[in-house]
């Protein structure tokens, strides 16, 4: 059985990795940046450490990110806080630390920022990682205003988030082409809607998810007059990394054009 609201609860603009392409991707040092200009919700990928603790990271290996080498899962977080995930980016940025998802909870539950939580399990621990996430999510946003979005690729990692977390909402990513049988996935995970791919997205598809009354953010958008146009179709919510030049004060709730059913 689906929980999904009745209308999109969270902001229409979400800064993608946090400032992802400004600052480190998924670190502290992104969310803030994306806050420094006005973000107010945020979508990063969390994954687990060796010793179970869920840090922000995109890849299973830490090498495109850090100033080291190795799979993420077969480090405790002791050994990834000697890390430098910051220098990779810029000078500015060196010496920035691995982020966990507990140091993310209190920098934005304190800021009033919402987030988008990407499962991003390393390869094998998808049922893990799903089930872990979403129990210290569960914990950690207890008394905020809005629960994190929980999405995610995998399926398994969304059913093992239902089995734990089920009152979290959680959204499915779709890599490519809108699949036939999209609806019966997203029911059968109770997922309030789905996270889809831009470069497939368009206004037939936003209008059948409309229409079938699920939620639907699209990613990642870095055009001004595209992230427009879906917003007229009716989509919610869009990703972007250009948080520099795209203010999401354009982008509000009323922006959507009065021709766009809202949910």
């Amino acid at each position: 059985m689906s929980n999904r609201p009745s209308i999109w609860p969270y902001p229409a603009l979400i800064a993608h990795r946090g400032a992802g392409k400004q600052a480190p991707e998924n670190t502290l040092a992104a969310i803030r940046t994306g806050n420094s200009y006005g973000y107010k919700m945020m979508e990063y990928d969390v994954k687990l450490s060796h010793d179970q603790v869920a840090i922000l990271l995109h890849d299973d290996d830490i090498s495109r990110t850090s100033n080291s080498q190795g799979l993420a899962a077969e480090l405790t977080l002791k050994e990834l806080a000697n890390i430098d995930f910051g220098a990779w980016h810029s000078d500015p940025f060196a010496g920035e630390p691995i982020a966990t998802l507990s140091s993310i909870a209190a920098y934005t539950l304190a800021n009033g920022i919402h987030s988008n939580i990407e499962i991003k399990p390393h390869t094998g621990l998808e049922a893990v990682t799903g089930a872990e996430v979403s129990r210290l999510a569960q914990k950690l946003w207890s008394g905020a205003s809005l629960p994190p979005l929980l999405s995610s690729f995998s399926e398994v990692a969304l059913e093992a988030a239902q089995k734990t977390a089920p009152n979290l909402p959680r959204a499915l990513l779709i890599a490519k082409e809108l699949p036939d049988n999209w609806q019966e996935r997203v029911q059968r995970l109770g997922c309030i809607g789905l996270n889809l791919n831009n470069r497939y997205t368009t206004q037939a598809i936003v209008q059948q998810i409309i229409d079938a009354s699920f939620t639907l953010a699209v990613w990642t958008v870095n055009d001004a007059a595209r992230i427009q146009e879906l917003r007229n179709w009716g989509c919610h919510a869009v990703f972007t990394d250009e948080v520099h030049s795209i203010s999401p004060a354009a982008f509000n709730e009323y922006s959507i054009q009065s021709h766009a059913s809202p949910l």
